[in-house]
């Protein structure tokens, strides 16, 4: 835009312009401290504004009219086209100074009244048939109309190059044609690339839909928010949206970059980056802007997101009113949220290591979420406390337990401060307390100079009964926890073993199969833990043996008495037809299938007469018998 001195007839002197027409200049313009010494006629014909200003000028013989133009749009170089221009010479336009020529040609007036072709129908031309078809074109345009952004207002300039982007960005960009720039025109009718003529059969590339993230983003922050604006109202949906903020403030957030990196998705694509310049972003007025611009959202990635915002926002110390808006929308959404994200230092002058009052600030946010969502469908009459706690609530009772555990070691948290975000959750959002005392256990190990009323305080907000058996025999051998509690947590962990015996032991009473099945559970866990599952195993194997034992007894019995039966009618038998020798030996063989039911019936008695066997039998069953009725007896 300032050539030297060539035959076109201007040329550069310093820092002011010159024409080189072989006649005396009469008219010195000045534009931002930059003169330009020209000549009246040319600038007559084509400018309505320096027609009016030489109107009721009447020059003397060779004296020079100097005026100045003053709120210039485009400055001294877009006048040095206008002027170029007016004296016949070739005004090349191009995506990047067409809104800055457009201006200064409805500046100076140089409108068809003063040449039929004259520059601002030119102009118009040039933007309407070029600019707003092309997005690159486009995005270049509204690039160059930072420096003329109230005149580019006044024309709709702006406007119209939004919506147009708004358009295509909602447009599949393959029926443009932009991504083919990038291989040439030359496309065969099967959509493959052609090098010569020939097909290369290699495909082009397809774009995705968040493929202008990138290219947008080297727009300003004032010219992407009204950019969001109209993609908006023309209907583009709200994650897209958000991901497109999210992507700008990566770009020019290298802090948020940092924070993020590897945990970013895949790189977005773009067509005309190559060829732009990125904005330069003031960045205390990006994030005032970006929270402007955040639409409802949420999710993992868009909770991460908020806090890293949260981050940069306490490192450039930003108003107290922004952070109090973004606490707000991370508490909206913190059961989305990770350990790592809640974590924020302190950049003041506090002795702690973490900003303890900005999360707790947060789950009371949270907590009036919470609380508006389940107010439609509870009871008036059921306490908050009593309600089974929600899905969201539990997550974020997890995820505050790992937060106390991971800010426990911090040597400057205070008591009060360690129980205050204990408390700040209700006792019913966490089923098992283990959490928590794992918390604790931490906190009062990295702080042994705590005293005894202080530790009993502090443990007070976890709830014993809430303690898993494992926690319970944790804490019953923990040295670091006041004697008082724990006599607590053994009083009841004596109860969970009670419970869990009794289920044991009177299973077979239960009805429910499932009460007796958790019984046998608990009751397994603790009997593993102290060392009794063998010894409990011997005692039912003991229990079935001594069963088996009282049936064979009975047997027994029943058998002895149908002998003795057999031997009174024997002896008062006044028949001398049966013989005693046959009575014994059917009652000796009687009495040995009783003994050993598997024996076969066919016995061969070796030995003794079968009346002496069968007494010899019938006093050692008789012994036993008393044998083991005593056993049972003690």
């Amino acid at each position: 835009m300032a050539p030297t001195r060539k035959a076109c007839g201007f040329y550069r002197d310093g820092k002011d312009w010159f024409c080189n027409a072989a006649l005396p200049i009469d008219i010195i313009v000045e534009v931002e401290g930059i003169l330009f010494y020209l000549h009246k006629f040319p600038l007559l014909s084509k400018c309505g504004k320096i027609a009016n200003i030489l109107q009721d000028f009447h020059s003397t013989s060779g004296e020079v009219f100097r005026t100045e133009l003053s709120s210039c749009p485009g400055g001294p170089d877009a006048f040095l086209l206008a002027a170029k221009f007016c004296y016949g010479e070739r005004v090349d336009l191009t995506p990047k100074n067409i809104i800055p020529v457009y201006c200064m040609a409805n500046y100076l007036k140089m409108t068809v009244d003063y040449g039929e072709e004259n520059l601002l129908a030119i102009s118009e031309s040039f933007f309407h048939k070029t600019i707003l078809r092309n997005w690159k074109d486009c995005i270049l345009a509204l690039q160059s109309s930072e420096s003329v952004m109230p005149d580019a207002d006044a024309l709709q300039i702006v406007d119209k190059s939004l919506s147009a982007l708004s358009v295509m960005a909602c447009t599949d960009p393959t029926l443009f044609g932009w991504p083919m720039l990038m291989y040439g025109s030359s496309q065969s009718p099967g959509g493959s690339i052609l090098w010569n003529g020939i097909n290369t059969g290699a495909r082009i590339r397809s774009f995705e839909s968040d493929w202008w993230f990138e290219d947008i983003s080297y727009l300003s922050v004032w010219l992407f928010k009204r950019l969001l604006e109209t993609m908006k109202v023309r209907g583009v949906r709200p994650e897209k949206l958000a991901g497109a903020v999210m992507h700008y403030a990566r770009k020019h957030l290298p802090g948020l970059v940092r924070w993020q990196k590897g945990r970013g998705g895949k790189p977005v694509s773009t067509v005309v980056s190559f060829s732009m310049t990125p904005a330069v972003v003031d960045q205390r007025l990006l994030l005032e802007s970006i929270e402007e611009m955040l639409p409802p959202k949420k999710g993992k990635s868009f909770c991460r997101f908020l806090l890293g915002l949260l981050r940069i926002g306490m490192i450039l110390n930003i108003s107290q009113a922004w952070k109090d808006s973004m606490e707000r929308r991370i508490g909206m959404q913190l059961e989305f949220s990770t350990l790592d994200g809640l974590l924020l230092p302190t950049f003041s002058d506090s002795d702690y290591l973490y900003d303890y009052d900005c999360i707790e600030r947060i789950i009371l946010h949270f907590l009036l979420s919470e609380s508006t969502v389940l107010t439609p469908f509870s009871s008036s009459s059921i306490e908050p406390e009593a309600s089974p706690p929600s899905g969201s609530l539990r997550r974020v009772a997890k995820l505050i337990d790992s937060y106390l555990a991971e800010i426990a070691p911090d040597a400057n948290l205070k008591p009060e401060k360690m129980r205050s975000l204990a408390e700040a959750l209700p006792e019913s959002s966490r089923n098992l307390h283990d959490g928590l005392y794992r918390a604790m256990d931490i906190y009062f190990k990295a702080h042994p100079w705590l005293s005894e009323d202080d530790r009993e305080q502090l443990f007070s907000v976890i709830n014993c009964q809430k303690l898993s058996l494992d926690a319970c025999a944790h804490a019953s051998q923990n040295e670091r926890l006041p004697l008082r509690v724990v006599l607590q947590v053994l009083f009841f962990e004596q109860l969970h073993m009670r419970s869990a015996l009794a289920g044991i032991l009177h299973v077979s009473d239960n009805d429910s199969a499932a009460a007796a099945a958790a019984a046998n559970d608990i009751a397994g866990q603790i009997l593993q833990r102290d060392g009794w599952f063998t010894v409990v195993r011997e005692n039912q194997v003991l229990r079935v043996g001594m069963e088996t034992m009282r049936s064979r007894v009975r047997d027994l019995e029943r058998e002895f008495g149908s002998i003795k039966q057999e031997m009174q009618k024997v002896a008062k038998s006044s028949s001398s037809l049966v013989s005693p020798r046959l009575v014994s030996r059917r009652i000796g063989f009687n009495l040995l299938q009783s003994l050993n039911p598997t024996q076969p019936n066919t016995v061969e008695v070796v030995g003794p007469s079968p009346r002496q066997s069968v007494e010899q039998r019938h006093s050692s069953h008789h012994s036993r018998h008393h044998k083991s009725f005593s056993f049972l007896s003690t």
